[in-house]
């Protein structure tokens, strides 16, 4: 009868441990993260006075909580920049910037200037620079900071002054929509998941989840590293091509430049299998995304006063 008793108690134990489990993991559902991390502290902190877990459950689920709460902080204009400082340098690991032609930086810089004074977000941390990266792969990438890089065999593709400022809009359409920094975050609320799961099921005893590492301390650099080599979402880059129509558009260039920039990088890109072509949607897919959306904008046609321009900086 004794042993019965024990074990019945034990066996509620167990029910009112599984019960705040399911009742941590529903708050998931209910509430903001912040709100969210700070209720998973306070409910361990109550189950163990109550008795219904132990003071290491209640400590392993408080750094949950905890975890969830640094998971929801928002990422200020500096951390934006010094994240991407830290993927520029990972970047410029792996390529040299080319510093063949002055003039041509200047004017990519120029375009840039041009497309984000009238852009919704003119102004972050440091900054918005372009910079040329010595490969003849078709690439370019841009860093949550600011930092735009084009290859040489991306600008190759280029045959006019609006199929430039394409590829650089789309890149500043990545970073005005956040899309790195979503990223981190999408990572990180991802990882406080984790965090709390492992420890839900500490709390119901499992003994073999206790080796899960605190995986909020992973390094920004190394996510961002991931995002390089793996691209971003196919929603995403779709997204950026929306976004860079409309920035091209409010600084007086013909969107429609960004289809004609993806049809030359439909006939480039065949040769090619790194680059856009590992990261990104094809041309096809772009130009019959691009075409939905490009009658929306109407702007004047002023390519004639860019030819000259262009013409000098590309002869």
């Amino acid at each position: 009868m004794t042993k019965l008793s024990i074990s019945g108690r034990r066996l509620g134990r167990q029910a009112a441990a599984a019960g705040a489990a399911a009742l941590f993991v529903s708050f998931f559902l209910l509430w903001s993260c912040e709100t969210m991390g700070e209720t998973i502290s306070l409910g361990a902190q109550a189950a163990n006075a109550l008795g219904v877990i132990d003071a290491e459950s209640a400590e392993s689920i408080s750094r949950s909580g905890q975890a969830i709460s640094r998971a929801a902080e928002e990422i200020t204009p500096e951390q934006e920049y010094y994240i991407g400082r830290a993927v520029g340098a990972n970047l410029l690991s792996r390529y040299q910037v080319w510093q063949g032609d002055a003039a041509l930086t200047k004017y990519l810089n120029q375009i840039c200037t041009v497309i984000v004074i009238n852009s919704p977000r003119p102004e972050i941390y440091n900054g918005y620079h372009v910079g040329i990266l010595d490969s003849m792969e078709i690439n370019a990438f841009a860093t949550p900071g600011g930092h735009i890089f084009v290859t040489r065999g991306l600008l190759a593709c280029a045959d006019s002054e609006d199929t430039l400022a394409a590829v650089i809009a789309h890149e500043i359409g990545h970073i005005q929509l956040q899309h790195s920094i979503k990223a981190i975050k999408n990572n990180r609320i991802m990882n406080a998941i984790m965090t709390t799961a492992s420890s839900a099921a500490r709390t119901l005893g499992n003994e073999e989840l206790r080796e899960l590492a605190d995986v909020m301390d992973e390094s920004v650099n190394e996510i961002i590293t991931t995002l390089i080599d793996k691209g971003y979402s196919q929603e995403q880059e779709f997204e950026a091509d929306t976004a860079a129509m409309s920035l091209l558009a409010a600084a007086g260039y013909d969107p429609a430049g960004l289809i004609s920039m993806l049809r030359q990088l439909e006939t480039n890109q065949r040769s090619q299998s790194g680059g856009l072509v590992k990261t990104h949607p094809s041309p096809e897919r772009r130009i019959e995304s691009a075409q939905g959306t490009v009658a929306k904008f109407k702007v004047p046609d002023t390519r004639s006063y860019r030819t000259a321009r262009y013409g000098q900086i590309s002869g």
